[in-house]
């Protein structure tokens, strides 16, 4: 469970930085930042599956038939909570997008994890 974790966390950060740097550059191009959320969403999404794949649930006896389309769910899920958040911080308060999004993308990552490694990675 330990390592599960560790690798989680690693590979989460990867992933949170691609989706983080993206969806900022994006914005800073004139992306509004619902769209600029997204596009930071599909870039890191490969990189997220497959660092969870093999290192962070490696120990897994789900194939990718199960697994993949169960992590796309959980992603989507969590993506749909951050974009719901940003939304709502921006719309409602001062805050700027690289902070709301970088404060929602931590709250989403507990939700995640625990989705992942309780449901999508679980072995039926």
């Amino acid at each position: 469970m330990r390592a599960s974790v560790l690798g989680f966390v690693s590979v989460g950060a990867v992933a949170a930085a691609v989706h983080y740097v993206v969806a900022l550059l994006a914005h800073a191009l004139g992306l509004v930042p619902s769209n600029a959320n997204w596009l930071g969403f599909l870039a890191a999404f490969p990189v997220s599956y497959i660092g969870h794949r093999w290192w962070s649930f490696r120990g897994t006896q789900a194939g990718h038939q199960q697994a993949f389309p169960k992590f796309l769910a959980v992603a989507l899920l969590g993506f749909m909570g951050n974009q719901a958040l940003v939304w709502l911080a921006l719309t409602y308060t001062p805050l700027p997008f690289w902070f709301v999004l970088g404060f929602v993308m931590v709250i989403v990552a507990v939700s995640t994890w625990l989705l992942s490694r309780f449901w999508a990675f679980k072995h039926a």
